[in-house]
């Protein structure tokens, strides 16, 4: 199986400080604002929805695809809650909402799938949080 890497550096104080994050082709800024309040750039849990969305809808798409049907679309939105416990901030839920367009995928079909994929998905696997699922069958 394959290896992934991404980078973070940050400088200064927690809200007062910058960083970047680097991966493949992105190399963005990240502050205390664009995490906690409403700033320019990203934050981690921005970055754990991308990923959750990429590989909950690639997920669903190898399910569809073993049922020899062939996916014109998935599109999933992943929502990511920031909370904070009594150790600090943590990730409450991710809601997954998912929108998928397939000629000859019966609803009752669709909605197996789409349960094993948010149960199967890796990204799903890494969490031990609440997880979601809206999905549409259009």
């Amino acid at each position: 199986m394959s290896i992934r890497t991404a980078k973070a550096e940050w400088n200064g104080t927690l809200k007062e400080g910058k960083g970047v994050m680097q991966f493949s082709n992105y190399d963005g800024p990240y502050t205390f604002k664009s995490r906690f309040e409403e700033g320019d750039g990203t934050n981690p849990e921005e970055l754990v929805g991308a990923a959750h969305a990429g590989c909950y809808s690639m997920f669903l798409s190898a399910l569809i695809s073993g049922e020899n049907l062939s996916p014109a679309s998935i599109k999933t939105t992943a929502k990511v809650h920031l909370g904070k416990d009594d150790i600090g901030p943590v990730i409450t839920s991710i809601e997954l909402d998912c929108q998928v367009v397939c000629e000859g995928l019966t609803q009752d079909k669709f909605d197996e799938l789409a349960a094993a994929a948010k149960a199967k998905c890796p990204i799903s696997r890494l969490y031990d949080t609440d997880i979601k699922l809206t999905a549409n069958l259009m």
